[in-house]
């Protein structure tokens, strides 16, 4: 800068300044550009911005109720007419999953899944368009990870209670003549195979959940 014929030295910041500075941005964990973008980098924060945990949390919660609601979907359409030879007798079969109380269980606990996964993404969601953090409080993720405890074990034991009737309906009875009625109702034993593989699936995406809940207590 030039004032009356003399130079004028620009001002500049001091240097403890921008150390300060510099030490706050390390501290709050995001830079400038991100903050703009909406996010920030760690898990759980209360700077009105989103976090990668936020982000993690919220996929993890629409992975599990479109992985559950496809569970229910193909189970309760797990119905077939057919026939199968029994000691040379040609009997009809009256396939359905709603006279296997296994079957019913898998239907209860995916449909509690489904909804308590809504549920949880409505409410996140409303949270981050309101730039609030998805989880407030440590007392509400106390109760988030133990309803995904809950869920994750709930879905491990249908599974495993829908794989055992699956089985035998694949196998029959070892020591007697009863026939593989997989062969003559395949569709029905198709339907409850995928619902049974995505149940266990939605089982890992809530385990991987609570992990996610767990780091974010352990920052908080």
């Amino acid at each position: 800068m030039t004032m009356n014929g003399h130079k004028t030295p620009a001002a500049s910041t001091p240097p403890m300044q921008q150390l300060t500075e510099s030490k706050m941005v390390a501290e709050n964990g995001y830079s400038e550009p991100l903050e703009r973008c909406g996010f920030n980098v760690g898990v759980g924060s209360k700077t009105g911005v989103w976090t990668r945990g936020d982000v993690v949390l919220m996929t993890l919660r629409l992975l599990c109720m479109a992985a559950s609601i496809t569970a229910m979907s193909f189970m309760v359409t797990a119905r077939q007419v057919s026939t199968a030879s029994f000691y040379g007798l040609q009997l009809q079969l009256h396939s359905k999953w709603s006279l296997s109380y296994s079957f019913e269980y898998l239907v209860g606990v995916t449909a509690a899944a489904a909804a308590y996964s809504s549920l949880q993404l409505l409410i996140g969601g409303s949270r981050l368009l309101r730039n609030s953090p998805v989880i407030p409080s440590r007392n509400q993720a106390w109760l988030i990870f133990a309803g995904d405890q809950i869920l994750a074990y709930s879905m491990m034991s249908a599974g495993s209670a829908a794989s055992g009737v699956t089985n035998l309906n694949r196998t029959g009875i070892r020591h007697t003549a009863l026939p593989n009625f997989c062969k003559s109702v395949d569709s029905f034993c198709d339907h409850v195979a995928v619902s049974i593989a995505f149940t266990f699936f939605t089982c890992v995406l809530y385990a991987a959940s609570a992990v996610q809940d767990v780091i974010w207590l352990s920052n908080h």
